[in-house]
């Protein structure tokens, strides 16, 4: 442990994101206990997604995430089907990925859906940072097909600005399946998504 690269090794409290997709459940699990050995990481999520893969998420240190992914994807090997490293992640991105962000209020509400985690992933930061709008839940390919989808909230100007960014931070991926934006949602729907 006493080589490990540390969580803010380079650029001192900057976040970054580590994903990695594997289409093997076993391979999965021992790639996720490569990357922790390799980097002093957190593990955000890692648990098998629709349908039959694996999907590690981590956070820390850019230099500490970009080791710990490629520890992963070296023990992965020909099972590893996607990979994504993404620095300066916006600090809302953790909350909304783990079901825990705090929302008061339900505003208009955006959508976008992916067919692949990681560049829902992508899109969620983007949207983010585009506007004043708050992440609702990032929803990453388990029970639904394997797609992915991000729900955003906030002024109806501000979710359009949000949506139109994370579509085109991915639309060249191909990945993109459809999003909407509801400028005057009904209550009822509000209350059931937070």
């Amino acid at each position: 442990m006493d080589d490990m690269v540390g969580m803010d090794s380079m650029d001192g409290m900057t976040r970054a994101i580590g994903f990695l997709e594997l289409n093997s459940i076993a391979k999965g699990i021992e790639a996720a206990d490569a990357m922790l050995k390799a980097a002093q990481v957190e593990m955000y999520l890692a648990t098998p997604a629709c349908p039959g893969k694996y999907v590690a998420l981590i956070s820390g240190g850019l230099d500490a995430v970009q080791c710990a992914l490629s520890a992963g994807i070296a023990c992965g090997g020909e099972y590893v089907i996607d990979d994504l490293v993404l620095p300066n992640v916006a600090e809302q991105v953790f909350p909304a990925i783990v079901g825990t962000p705090e929302i008061e209020h339900i505003g208009a509400i955006g959508v976008i859906e992916s067919l692949s985690i990681a560049s829902l992933i992508v899109a969620a930061n983007a949207a983010s940072a585009a506007a004043e709008v708050q992440l609702v839940e990032i929803r990453l390919g388990s029970g639904i097909g394997g797609k992915s989808y991000v729900t955003i909230t906030g002024a109806a100007s501000d979710v359009e600005a949000a949506v139109a960014s994370g579509v085109a931070a991915i639309q060249k991926t191909g990945n993109i399946l459809t999003f909407t934006v509801i400028a005057k949602p009904h209550e009822d729907l509000g209350k059931i998504l937070i």
